[in-house]
This record gives structure tokens, C-alpha cells and sequence, in this order.
């Protein structure tokens, strides 16, 4: 690793154990305190007059959040509301299909397994079929992929279900293309973008999908439980939330801003958020994050005498690298040796079980250096 990346801001404007060495923003994020501290302002606000706020503020306050929110992902802000996360958007999608027996909702074999859960239960449900495109591990390139859900593509395809940033791979799917090509196909298409804002440049109505779901809590490093799902105005009718309440039949923002008493300081967060992202540098920082992680990929991948699960051109600020191990494949091992090295050696990384192999996925945002891919790669050198 040649080339400096030193951290754009000290550890300790986060709340992260300096004891630890933290390589796993991808899971579930780590937000730094200035946005902790504007989500306790709103909470404060929110308990100074509970009925009052929950009654006149709040919706106003949601829209202004889901306006910023919408801009910095290219969108229009009455096509856009808020979700706990990405999971949650897209099982709401998936809950307001009317699939018949027979209809087929096409995943990819590198696809978040809980999004697969949701759809193994709306087929179950429905008689639907789940069908499986198969993308080799180490990825090729685009074309490959998009041969592989081409491949899978049939005339009762119904739904597709596309990663935009895979979880056990951290491959960036060429979404535009695979959305044209499954449009084409009569299939409508749900993009799950979990690990998309704040990582990649997004212009989401752009991808020509039909509904997209996303996290704000990772790379964009809001607080947990900020999410949102966007909807293509012909893919609104039938949809709702998961908790039907008080805007029934009132249309797609009234449903889904309101659906009973919760905390929706995470959401009210997201501008202070979107500012830190861009106090960091935005495009700026993205490149960054892109860089260091390619680069943390190319040295473990050659001090371990292994391979990357993607090359450069599909890798942002994750990198996912094969383990040195001869351990099983398997979860169970997964989370053996991810134990191990928090307890042995306090690095905290993804260790993910995929194509009968272990990996580390590994994650680069704002606090992290050269020095941590350093020690993950001399924890398995001896």
C-alpha cells in the first residue's frame, strides 16, 4: 500500500472502541457523534411535548428530511419515504405483489439472505417459485453478471431482485443495464441498495427501477434505523407499509409517514448526516473509501497468496478477499474465526462463508488507514 490514506477525521469524533481495531463499517455503520448529538436534539424536542410535536411538527419535519434526503439521491421527495431499513422496504414491495402459482421473483446467488427469506415467504404464500441466478465467485466483470440473469430470465418472471452493492461479495452490480434487460423482459425490478448512499454517486430514478430500497445508517452514517424506499410512480398502486394505519387509501406518503407511534429521530438526523458526508468531501470521500479498500484488497489478497471476490472497477468501500484458512465454508466457521480475531487480537471484520470458501470483507470509511488492513493481514501471516 504505496499510497498515503491517511483518516479524514480522528477516531475519537466517533463513539468506536480505540482498543479496536474497526474494519466492519459495512454491517451496520458507525455514526459520529455530531449526528448523535443532532438525533438527541430532535428526541428532546420530542419529549418536551410529546402530542404537539407528534401532531404539528412531525410531518412537516419528515417531508423536509425526505426533501434532503431525495436530492442527494437524485430523486423527487414525493417519491420517496422513510423505512427502518432496506429490509424492511423490501418486504413491504414484496408484501404488496400479486403474484399467482406459477410466477417466478429471480434473486441472485449473492443476494442478502434476509431479503431471500422475505421472498421464500411471499412464495410460499403465493405459489410462486424462487429462482436462483448463479454469478461465479470470483466475479468476472459486468458482462458476466448480466449473462447470468439473463440466463435465469423466463416468461414468468415476475419480480428481480437485484443487490446494488452484494453483502458477502461487496460486487457492484451494473444495476442500469441488469434493469434494462429484465424491463425488457416484462419483469419489474426491486434494487436492494443497502450499502449504496454514501458509498456510490446516485441518480436512483436513473437505474429505471421499479421500487428502491436503501440504508442510511452505513455509509452515509446516519443513526440506526434510518432507511427509505423509493417508488416509481406506476409502481405505487397496491403498495403499502407493512403496518397499515391511519393514511389507508390516502396515498403512498400519507401510508407510510404514519403508521402508529415510533422514534423517528433517526430520520430526522439524515440532513445532519448528509452535511458530514459532505464536510468529509463527498464525491471526494467516496473516491477515497474506494481507493483504500481496493488497496487493503490488494495487499492481504497478495500477502495471504490469495484472490479478491471482484476486481477494481466492480470494489467501493468494501473489498471482499478470500482467508488463508482450510476451515469449512460454512457459518459455524464464519463465526468461529470472526471470534477469534475480536477476542485474540481485537479486530472486528466481516468474515463471510460464500461459493465453499471463507472470506474477509473488509470496509474503508473516513476513520480507517493503511495501518488496520496491516494488522488483519499479519494476524493470518503467522
Amino acid at each position: 500500500m504505496t499510497k498515503k490514506f491517511p483518516p479524514l477525521r480522528p477516531r475519537t469524533e466517533w463513539l468506536l472502541d480505540p482498543q479496536v481495531t474497526f474494519l466492519n463499517h459495512g454491517s451496520f455503520g458507525a455514526t459520529p457523534r455530531n449526528v448523535l448529538a443532532e438525533q438527541a436534539r430532535w428526541r428532546e424536542r420530542m419529549e418536551r411535548h410529546p402530542t404537539g410535536f407528534m401532531t404539528f411538527e412531525l410531518p412537516a419535519a419528515l417531508r423536509e428530511a425526505a426533501a434532503r434526503l431525495a436530492a442527494f439521491v437524485g430523486a423527487a421527495a414525493p417519491d420517496l419515504v422513510f423505512v427502518e431499513n432496506a429490509t424492511a422496504g423490501c418486504n413491504a414491495v414484496l408484501a404488496s405483489l400479486a403474484l399467482a402459482a406459477g410466477d417466478e421473483i429471480l434473486l441472485t446467488d449473492h443476494g442478502y439472505a434476509a431479503v431471500r427469506n422475505a421472498a421464500a415467504h411471499v412464495a410460499a404464500r403465493t405459489g410462486a417459485r424462487i429462482v436462483e441466478a448463479t454469478i461465479r465467485c470470483p466475479v468476472d466483470g459486468p458482462s458476466a453478471i448480466i449473462e447470468a440473469v439473463a440466463q435465469r430470465l423466463g416468461p414468468r418472471t415476475r419480480l428481480v431482485i437485484l443487490d446494488h452493492v452484494t453483502s458477502p461479495t461487496a460486487a457492484i452490480l451494473p444495476v442500469r443495464e441488469l434493469t434494462a434487460l429484465c424491463r425488457a423482459a416484462g419483469a419489474q425490478v426491486l434494487i436492494d441498495g443497502a450499502h449504496a448512499p454514501g458509498m456510490l454517486a446516485l441518480d436512483v430514478p436513473a437505474i429505471g427501477a421499479d421500487w428502491y430500497v436503501g440504508n442510511c445508517h452505513k455509509w452515509l452514517m446516519a443513526p440506526k434505523g434510518a432507511g427509505f424506499l423509493w417508488a416509481s410512480p406506476a409502481a405505487r398502486e397496491n403498495l403499502h407499509p407493512p403496518v397499515i394505519s391511519h393514511g389507508y387509501g390516502q396515498g403512498f406518503v400519507a401510508e407510510f409517514d404514519w403508521v402508529g407511534t415510533r422514534d423517528p429521530t433517526a430520520w430526522l438526523a439524515i440532513p445532519a448526516a448528509i452535511d458530514v458526508h459532505a464536510a468529509l468531501g463527498g464525491p471526494a470521500l467516496r473516491e477515497r473509501n474506494a481507493g483504500l479498500a481496493r488497496a487493503a484488497a490488494n495487499l492481504l489478497a497478495d500477502r495471504w497468496g490469495t484472490e479478491r471476490a471482484t476486481s477494481d472497477a466492480l470494489t467501493g468501500a468494501m473489498a471482499t478477499v478470500r482467508l488463508p484458512v482450510r476451515e469449512p465454508g460454512t457459518a459455524e466457521a464464519a463465526l468461529r474465526l470472526r471470534t477469534w480475531l475480536f477476542e485474540a487480537r481485537r479486530i472486528e471484520v466481516a468474515v463471510m462463508p460464500f461459493a465453499g470458501a471463507l472470506w474477509a470483507r473488509v470496509s474503508a470509511q473516513a476513520y480507517n488507514e493503511p495501518a488496520d488492513y496491516q494488522r488483519l493481514a499479519d494476524a493470518f501471516a503467522r
